[in-house]
């Protein structure tokens, strides 16, 4: 299958993204704290502790899991770890492909993990880096037969490419929905301010959240569009995108009680 290639030059901010949570509390002393800050001081959700569970990583970027009990780490340099479920770190990466992978600036490398929904029985998991030339890539792999706990390099499958015109603002998270399909947060390619308006023009995929269907190709593309996209039948806006606007989507979530 051939795979997509969308050049850089991006409409408007439509999504709440970032996955980055940030407490701050501040307790003046004496008369002066309040009855509100008195009672955030006596909640029970503010007895937190840090506990440390496994350590040894590199510059490690993401932590998330299959849904069997372990933990994969991702380092920047392009390499995956697993924390199995008695909290030991494997002597042996799951994936390791750093020869292939960029990450001489501070804002490239691998930057995303997702596992398929069907990952028991398919086996499919998908990284985002950026590849030698600083382009960014999303590569499908599968799980090796009969081990678990390490990937078939050679099973590398591109589901799409996408020029940088700069090495910073990659964004770079990737997750499944929960209506099944694939999500890619994308920078806007970077440099300052955006020079080239990239996140607001709807011809380039940069600064942009897309949504694909990764269980289908095309005689085009190693995915295929959902049906119910937004900007689906806008001639000025690409097919892929869900939100616009973006300058750099490093992390986002689904809520889980809402989707």
């Amino acid at each position: 299958m051939m795979k997509r290639t969308i050049h850089p030059p991006v409409l408007f901010v439509g999504l709440m993204l970032l996955g980055l949570l940030t407490v701050g509390l501040l307790l003046s002393s004496g008369s002066r704290q309040s009855g509100s800050a008195a009672a955030l001081a006596a909640s029970p959700y503010l007895n937190v502790s840090l506990v440390s569970v496994a350590s040894g990583f590199d510059q490690p970027t993401v932590i998330t899991h299959a849904g069997d009990g372990r933990l994969f780490v991702v380092e920047q340099a392009g390499v995956i770890r697993i924390i199995d479920e008695n909290g030991s770190v494997l002597p042996d990466p799951f994936l390791d492909i750093q020869a292939e992978v960029e990450s001489g600036f501070y804002e490239q490398g691998m930057l995303g993990l997702a596992f398929h929904p069907d990952y028991a029985n398919n086996g499919y998991f998908y990284v985002y880096y950026n590849e030698l030339g600083g382009d960014s890539l999303v590569v499908r792999y599968t799980v090796e037969d009969g081990d678990e706990n390490t990937a078939d390099p050679g099973s590398a499958f591109t589901i799409i490419s996408i020029e940088q015109p700069y090495p910073n603002n990659n964004g770079g998270d990737i997750h499944f929905g929960p209506d099944g399909y694939f999500y890619i947060a994308l920078g806007d390619g970077g440099a300052q301010g955006d020079p080239d308006d990239r996140a607001q023009d709807g011809s380039s995929l940069l600064g942009k959240l897309l949504r694909i269907d990764v269980d289908g190709t095309t005689p085009e593309t190693n995915y295929q569009i959902p049906p119910d996209n937004p900007f689906i039948g806008d001639s000025e806006v690409l097919d892929e995108i869900w939100a616009l606007g973006l300058r750099n989507p490093w992390r986002f979530s689904f809520d889980r009680a809402t989707g």
